[in-house]
């Protein structure tokens, strides 16, 4: 694990690599229960019968998953101000009971 960096530690190009980790169903269902009770997050059938044919996490608890794998690389350990705010976020394909997911800072 590296040590924090500031922003102006920075520099335009910088890639950090997350680790990964593996969404199992109950997860999915789970974090759905309780902040995205929509019914291809909760419900098996329900999702089979949905445009995703299947049972998929929420694109809020990847995007909670996906900061979790950052903060995990310490590259905000120590300087971490808190968020000042996303310009775009986009979930291009569905996360499945099994996926792993890493993400490239």
């Amino acid at each position: 694990m590296m040590g924090g960096k500031y922003f102006d530690e920075l520099s335009v190009g910088d890639t950090f690599e997350t680790g990964g980790i593996t969404l199992a169903e109950s997860a999915i269902v789970d974090f759905a229960l309780t902040y995205d009770p929509q019914p291809f997050h909760v419900n098996r059938v329900a999702a089979a019968e949905s445009i995703f044919g299947g049972l998929i996490a929420s694109g809020f608890q990847t995007l909670a998953m996906t900061f979790r794998l950052f903060r995990d690389t310490g590259v905000l350990t120590g300087t971490n101000l808190g968020g000042h705010g996303m310009d775009e976020v986009r979930w291009s394909a569905p996360v499945r009971p099994g996926d792993t997911i890493r993400a490239r800072v």
